[in-house]
């Protein structure tokens, strides 16, 4: 424990109020600069001229990070404290912002690959603070609780990043030049590509400066440095023989189902408006999707705020989420006819697509208090290992991108249906396992 931090117990309810205010401000930022992803996606696959299973390396790029980063980052928080690191993680996710120039520049695409992964290193830093810092700041059976409200913040930022993003980046005329970039000429092709690559650079020099200050901002904020690693008595003689994180098979499995379901929730938000194209919805008009998907997620949030734990468990409602998850992925499958629905006319199979984010809401919620129960002095270490999880935002839309190149569009969307029932898995039974 540093010298400096204190217990959630000992906090005023006001000092608690006040840190969740905080926190929840940092989620909305890590949503608005994770989201932005749905609409980089087909953005780089034109301006770059790339397939499906290169496009969706910005995916790869911007979250293997994770794997690589959030294991040194609880190191670095047990050396620095949670506002310090979090300041660095900032900084960090201010370089990622800033290769974006010369990658524009040049339209280089592996640049904006390394700035992807730079921003995705900033933001280990901050997860593998924050989550554990939510989860501990108050009682166990109201994590789900608070972590949903943390998720209303960071969708909402995801609602906004996209179509900001494509208000500042795409004009009216873009339609008509998209459809004459085939046709073109190779010198006129790679002007207007030029042109197109480079609108980048005044919205990532913006946000490069903003995450400096915020940086600042969170250094001197009001935010208390928690012990997360606090045990009682009766946890710290349960873990007195456990030397490793990897002695607790309910932070293993759930690492697993972390993996598993951010992976399903990005395949969902960043897939979503490639697959309107497929049947002949426009970019321009597409670019809302992504903001369906998380709305229905916020639903879900909503939901969770409003019934737990008074009405139902958080155990419940992981497990209603991850079988309507099932459900929802065979009406992506198999759903027959088309459905008009804010004006486009889609696929019924688009708008189960959608409805994926209300599956996928409270599944985060649920699984990282049920992973970290019981960890005590190796909750920081855990909390790093569930952050690797998130790992599965790189690799599963790959595994995607791989179907949709061989199979279609919709055929891609296989991958989902084991996610879903390993989840359901981890809801019904795994989350019990208390030894291997």
């Amino acid at each position: 424990m540093r010298p400096d931090s204190v217990h959630a117990r000992d906090l005023t309810p006001g000092q608690t109020r006040a840190s969740l205010a905080i926190i929840a401000g940092l989620f909305f930022i890590f949503g608005f600069v994770s989201w932005a992803n749905a609409i980089l996606i087909p953005y780089f696959k034109i301006g770059c001229e790339l397939s499906h299973f290169e496009a969706y390396l910005v995916t790869f790029a911007f979250y293997i990070s994770y794997l690589l980063f959030s294991w040194p980052a609880a190191g670095l928080l047990r050396r620095t404290g949670f506002k310090r690191g979090m300041m660095i993680g900032f900084w960090v996710m201010s370089a990622g912002a800033l290769l974006f120039i010369p990658a524009a520049l040049a339209r280089a695409y592996p640049v904006f690959l390394g700035g992807l992964f730079t921003l995705g290193a900033g933001l280990a830093i901050l997860q593998t603070a924050a989550n554990p810092y939510v989860t501990v700041l108050g009682p166990q059976a109201s994590a789900a609780r608070r972590i949903s409200l943390m998720g209303i913040a960071n969708k909402g930022a995801g609602i906004l990043a996209p179509v900001l993003f494509a208000a500042v980046v795409l004009r009216v005329t873009d339609t008509s030049l998209f459809a004459a970039l085939p046709t073109m000429e190779p010198a006129a092709k790679a002007a207007a590509l030029d042109e197109l690559i480079r609108r980048v650079v005044t919205p990532y020099a913006w946000v490069a400066g903003v995450l400096v200050v915020l940086g600042l901002l969170v250094r001197r904020s009001p935010l208390p440095e928690i012990d997360t690693d606090h045990e009682s008595p009766a946890v710290a003689e349960a873990n007195a023989g456990r030397t490793s994180v990897l002695q607790f098979p309910q932070l293993v499995l759930g690492a697993l189902g972390i993996f598993l379901h951010v992976g399903t929730q990005t395949i969902a938000v960043d897939t979503i408006i490639g697959y309107a194209e497929t049947m002949g919805i426009p970019l321009a008009a597409a670019k809302i999707l992504p903001g369906c998907v998380l709305a229905s997620m916020i639903l879900g949030y909503v939901l969770g705020l409003a019934l737990i734990p008074r009405f139902v468990t958080q155990v419940t409602a992981l497990r209603a989420c991850t079988i309507l998850g099932v459900v929802g992925t065979l009406g992506v499958l198999f759903a027959p006819g088309q459905l008009t629905v804010l004006g486009l006319t889609a696929d019924t199979s688009l708008w189960c697509l959608t409805l994926l984010g209300l599956s996928n809401s409270l599944t985060w919620a649920g699984i990282w208090p049920l992973a970290l129960d019981g960890l005590g002095r190796f909750t920081k270490t855990g909390a790093s290992l569930m952050i690797m999880g998130l790992c599965g935002n790189a690799l599963i839309p790959l595994g995607y991108g791989g179907l949709a190149d061989r199979f279609g569009a919709q055929g891609g969307y296989w991958i989902l249906l084991p996610c879903y029932l390993y989840l359901t898995y981890y809801a019904v039974s795994g989350h019990k396992k208390r030894a291997w």
